[in-house]
């Protein structure tokens, strides 16, 4: 039985994986710290305040996994220092609130083409994101790096309306993939016995592993 710690649940792939978590016998407990307050869900303990690193300070209680979802964009945080609040510095206080207290696992959606020499701005906060996570010698770091994300979000992305259609015929691990199915394979992931201490997990693998359930 795991007592889990999931940031992220109110977007696109962390709500199909707090529906997982809810449903799933080997779960615990969930603790769930967001902006705004979670609707429905009576079972999760939902310390909420529009500063996410001050609910983030309110788990107190003893936690397994940590799973980070939070994700942005540049046109959606609205500038690079915001953007870099959200997509690094966020994700980073995640790990270390779990890392405080006894987590083992952390699994974190990522991006494809991460990497902290990208000319590109975006990936390379996520790919500064990832370095500073495995610098913190979890035993357990799962990144998720998938390709367009597709599914019914509250708040339409342009970017993602437009593109998703073409994404959807392009081979291998450019081609998008369900959030639903991204959330699959971290549950899948973080149920599963762990061999190395950082795995990478593209899109064509997080459909594999989630066709495995």
């Amino acid at each position: 039985m795991s007592q889990v710690l999931i940031t992220g649940a109110t977007g696109l792939v962390g709500g199909h994986l707090l529906h997982l978590l809810l449903q799933e016998p080997h779960i615990y407990s969930i603790a769930a710290p967001t902006r705004r307050p979670l609707e429905g869900s009576p079972e999760v303990f939902n310390p909420h305040d529009p500063q996410l690193s001050d609910a983030l300070a309110q788990v107190t209680t003893p936690i397994d996994i940590v799973f980070c979802c939070l994700g942005s964009t540049l046109r959606e945080a609205g500038s690079k220092e915001a953007f870099i609040q959200s997509d690094y510095t966020l994700v980073v206080d995640t790990a270390l609130t779990g890392l405080r207290l006894g987590a083992k696992h952390m699994l974190v959606v990522s991006a494809m083409g991460a990497s902290a020499h990208s000319p590109f701005f975006y990936n390379r906060v996520k790919g500064e994101m990832e370095e500073a996570l495995i610098a913190q010698q979890w035993p357990h770091l799962t990144i998720a790096r998938p390709s367009m994300l597709v599914g019914e979000r509250h708040k339409k992305r342009l970017n993602e309306s437009l593109l998703a259609p073409l994404f959807g015929f392009l081979p291998g691990n450019w081609k998008s993939i369900k959030a639903r199915d991204v959330a699959q394979a971290m549950l899948t992931e973080a149920l599963s016995p762990r061999k190395e201490p950082v795995t990478i997990l593209k899109s064509g693998e997080l459909r594999e592993i989630a066709r495995r359930r």
